[in-house]
């Protein structure tokens, strides 16, 4: 009989999901404005002075299920304010309560540090006027810092998979009074191998809490989550699983590096133009990297061009990741190197253009990277670069796509000023070694100083009596102490110390008496 109930179900939750899509289709039209979404007066005088007036297709359609209380599974492309679908509602509901100390409210999970401080932002901007305690657990941070915030009560829980496990399993943390769970770019979880976590942290939580999921794409993997931890999800998606928004002008170029030894430096010149190319469009980028090795040799090379650059990836502290963020929201920094780390969720409204360094791995990558520009309804540009054994993962991306990137041939560049300036001074120690090589003479003849030599012995002695004693006799020689010997260490000790040297004398002395008489 369980059996029975249980296909049922499974077999009537689509029929609910194709209901809820279109039922949020509608709700999205007539909804225009956030006061037709039901929302606090508190929260909604915080959206006003933040700006916002109308909300986005997401928001429209996610808001008014979350509210009821029902679990949600929002699908939707990057940049299109997934954020504030579980935000607003949150607030809402946790105005009114209580925290109890080390017993969290609400958790927000995110994939990583950036996306979790990103969602931090927002909490204070919307819940500004309602009394609501919030902690944000990440790594690179105290843990005593957190506990202290843990242990007084919070509303709002935000914290990566990792730290909050590690403040589980040393009895810091409860999670048995969760009302509202949010897992926030559900597919990063499952590329960065947090699935697992995941599952945990759903058994750890109670069975009769709300669940909101949101992602920019639907893998298997993530389906069969939902359909084991959420309850008859309202399935929301306002457009169509991995695309990209219209407003993002999308470009692939392709070109061949001499060889394969060249390649590194053939792309790098290839950026370098691009972005000069780009003139007075570009006012900042972000360029993505596959690898955090390529991040570090990017960034030097923009740097040594005269680049304002920085760059972040996981490798790095968090204080000074979150310093090159804020610098670049400044526009204190116009390049940003980054690794995928800073692909998802990262609400950077004015970047005008993205560059992809290396052709995404998976493809669903591509998707978030250039999801960082064309923001908001704003335009933007996103240029990939390519060389021929890449191409196989553009195909990929294509086939996400389902569409061609348009194509921009063209030939690697010419070596630049600086490279040809370090070739020229490796070139030089080479040529002084060749030109300081003597040419061999003839044997029969023998060279100047030599002749010189022979010639004027008696110059050649005056040239050592003024030279201070250097070749003034062997015996008497220091080596190892230069020109300056002091006088006494030049005495021959052994012609006044030994009585040898007496007997010649008296012998001589006696020679010449005997002599005179």
């Amino acid at each position: 009989m369980v059996a029975h109930m249980n296909d049922s179900t499974s077999a009537v939750r689509p029929r609910l999901n194709i209901a809820a899509s279109i039922n949020a289709a509608n709700n999205a039209r007539y909804m225009t404005k956030f006061t037709d979404l039901d929302l606090n007066p508190k929260v909604l005088k915080a959206v006003n002075d933040v700006g916002y007036e109308t909300p986005t297709p997401i928001q429209a359609a996610a808001i008014p299920f979350a509210l009821q209380g029902r679990d949600v599974l929002g699908i939707a492309q990057t940049g299109t304010g997934k954020t504030a679908s579980f935000t607003l509602p949150m607030v809402h509901k946790l105005a009114r309560g209580r925290a109890r100390a080390r017993m969290p409210r609400s958790l927000v999970l995110c994939p990583t540090r950036e996306l979790a401080a990103q969602v931090a932002e927002n909490f204070e901007l919307y819940a500004k006027y309602c009394k609501l305690d919030m902690a944000l657990l990440i790594g690179g941070v105290s843990f005593k810092d957190q506990d202290k915030l843990i242990d007084r009560g919070v509303d709002v829980l935000i914290a990566t998979p990792g730290r909050l496990l590690d403040h589980f399993e040393r009895g810091k943390l409860l999670l048995t009074g969760i009302e509202i769970m949010v897992v926030d770019e559900a597919d990063r979880m499952l590329d960065m191998g947090f699935i697992p976590d995941i599952e945990r942290i759903f058994k750890l939580t109670p069975f009769t809490r709300q669940t909101l999921f949101f992602s920019a794409t639907m893998a298997p993997e993530i389906t069969r989550i939902t359909q084991e931890f959420l309850s008859n999800p309202e399935r929301v998606e306002v457009a169509r699983q991995a695309t990209a928004s219209e407003t993002i002008e999308q470009k692939v170029v392709c070109f061949k590096a001499p060889n394969r030894k060249v390649e590194a430096k053939a792309k790098r010149d290839m950026l370098r133009k691009i972005i000069a190319d780009e003139g007075d469009k570009l006012t900042n980028a972000i360029i993505f990297c596959n690898r955090k090795v390529e991040v570090d040799i990017v960034l030097k090379s923009l740097k040594k061009h005269g680049a304002s650059v920085g760059a972040i990836h996981g490798d790095l502290d968090q204080r000074y990741r979150m310093e090159v963020l804020n610098g670049f929201k400044n526009n204190d920094i116009t390049l940003l190197v980054a690794s995928d780390v800073a692909a998802r969720g990262l609400d950077i409204p004015n970047v005008s253009h993205v560059f992809n360094y290396d052709v995404p791995i998976h493809a669903e990558d591509y998707i978030h990277r250039i999801g960082r520009t064309g923001r908001a309804g704003r335009e933007g540009r996103a240029f990939t670069l390519c060389l021929p054994h890449e191409e196989k993962h553009l195909d990929k991306v294509e086939e996400l796509l389902k569409g061609k990137i348009p194509r921009v041939e063209t030939e690697a560049p010419a070596p630049t000023k600086a490279r040809s300036k370090s070739e020229s001074k490796s070139k030089k120690p080479a040529a002084a070694k060749t030109d300081a090589k003597p040419t061999p003479a003839p044997k029969d003849e023998k060279p100047k100083a030599v002749e010189e030599k022979q010639a004027n012995p008696k110059a050649r002695n005056q040239r050592q009596q003024k030279s201070g004693g250097r070749q003034q006799g062997n015996k008497n020689r220091v080596v190892g102490l230069g020109d300056h010997v002091p006088a006494f260490m030049l005495r021959d000790i052994r012609t006044t110390a030994a009585p040898k040297t007496e007997e010649p004398v008296a012998k001589e002395t006696k020679s010449d008496d005997e002599n005179a008489a």
